[in-house]
């Protein structure tokens, strides 16, 4: 590590993790490598360190950094942009969802790393707007979710573009069986490093389940996590129209959430994760965008309003909390086949679930005793949720109607004069008619 570095890094650090430790040697010496570590372990600074202060400010773009996310893009710009100007090194940002425009612009100062999703890094390279010509090393961070599908095509044809001589890093946090075939696919000696079982920085992270059937019950669940103290949760959907649903009841009750994910523009997806960032929100409504990567320090939960269908999926989502050593908590919504299915997917791992549950405003794995106050998440709060919702809509059809003229407001009843004891009387008029 240079001086530069160093100091800075035991400003900031007490030593380096095992994957740092791991690949610094091999980045270092041009060696294309595959560096696989826990989430949370420093994977960032793992390549960020060994390769700046091989760059040489000005001669074009020599590092190219590729991310699955708009998120993750930004987050690692920074990350690498605090130590690239201890150097005098230009770090720029490519990502899909910012302006066009002003990309181009910008690399037309010839920046010297490059940090952006596939997508737009093919784009700007079809254009000829970026150019790889002196190009000395690509780096494909969460290499397991970008080598499949689409995105592997994507990759490849943005390798073409290097030249033959580049050196290629691949980092992840879980294995994939692409990872076998690396060799053969990018024609280059790949040399793995996987940390896994020696490296011990994640915290003690608790993994639990509450049972709740309908997205209404789940709802009303969050709607609990948010009265307790010092709680902040990221919570996890499989859509984006049952996040907007929980989104809009709990905005409905003036509940400090926010969302993460659809047709965001890029700058609504920053402010949502500073805001996160800052403590300004209880809670982080989004899709898997937010699985991978994504840094926010000390975070206390994570949810999963929906459960993951696939291991890896929970892995990277569990992995958001319980990072550098703090405690964390995975808290998952379901019912009776949910959570047992949840459990039967991950068999081969670790990973141990409790019943939980909300007493008193905290989260407890004690049962709360029948006198007490306990959480009706099932019966009362979902209830109440509905009868709220159906009162609403019918107030705003009703103004509705009444507006168009399709309602008339209701006339008064007018009671007649003289009501009272009018039997006896038209039985006096019938027996005087008689006679």
């Amino acid at each position: 590590m240079i001086e530069q570095f160093q100091q800075k890094f035991e400003q900031e650090f007490k030593q380096p993790t095992e994957i740092q430790r791991a690949v610094a040697d091999a980045l270092t010496n041009d060696k294309s490598v595959l560096g696989i570590a826990p989430t949370g372990s420093g994977k960032t600074l793992a390549f960020t360190l060994p390769l700046l202060p091989k760059i040489s400010p000005g001669d074009g773009t020599q590092l190219l950094v590729l991310a699955p996310s708009q998120e993750l893009a930004m987050q690692t710009t920074h990350v690498m942009r605090e130590w690239a100007n201890l150097i005098g090194v230009k770090v720029q940002s490519l990502t899909g969802g910012a302006n066009l425009r002003r990309q181009v612009m910008k690399l037309h100062s010839h920046p010297d790393v490059v940090v952006g999703t596939p997508g737009r890094v093919l784009h700007m390279l079809d254009n000829r707007h970026l150019k790889l010509g002196h190009l000395q090393t690509m780096m494909i961070d969460e290499a397991d979710d970008l080598l499949r599908d689409d995105t592997l095509a994507v990759v490849e044809d943005i390798e073409r573009a290097t030249p033959l001589s580049a050196q290629l890093a691949f980092f992840s946090a879980t294995m994939s069986p692409v990872f076998k075939e690396l060799s053969v696919m990018f024609g280059r000696d790949i040399v793995t490093y996987d940390v896994r079982d020696q490296d011990h920085s994640r915290g003690p992270v608790r993994h639990g389940f509450m049972y709740a059937r309908t997205n209404a019950q789940k709802t009303a669940t969050l709607r609990r996590f948010t009265s307790i103290k010092d709680f902040r949760g990221l919570v996890f959907f499989n859509s984006t129209r049952t996040l907007h649903y929980a989104a809009s009841r709990l905005r409905h009750e003036h509940m400090p959430v926010g969302t993460l994910g659809g047709r965001q523009k890029q700058t609504q997806r920053e402010k949502a994760l500073r805001m996160f960032r800052k403590r300004q929100l209880k809670l982080l409504l989004t899709t898997d965008v937010a699985a991978r990567g994504i840094d926010i320090p000390k975070l206390p939960a994570v949810i999963n309003f929906d459960l993951p269908k696939e291991v890896n999926t929970y892995i990277h989502r569990s992995g958001r909390t319980g990072r550098q050593g703090e405690p964390g908590l995975v808290v998952n919504l379901g019912d009776d086949h949910d959570i047992r299915d949840l459990k039967h997917l991950l068999t081969d791992t670790d990973y141990k679930f409790e019943h939980l549950y909300v007493d008193h405003d905290q989260i407890t794995d004690q049962k709360p005793e029948k006198g007490q106050r306990v959480v009706s998440v099932r019966k009362k709060n979902a209830r109440k949720l509905q009868k709220e919702q159906w009162s609403a809509e019918g107030t705003v059809e009703k103004s509705i109607h009444r507006t168009l003229g399709k309602l008339k407001p209701k006339k008064k009843k007018r009671h007649k004069k003289n009501r009272k004891n009018k039997g006896i009387r038209l039985k006096h008029r019938r027996e005087h008619a008689q006679k």
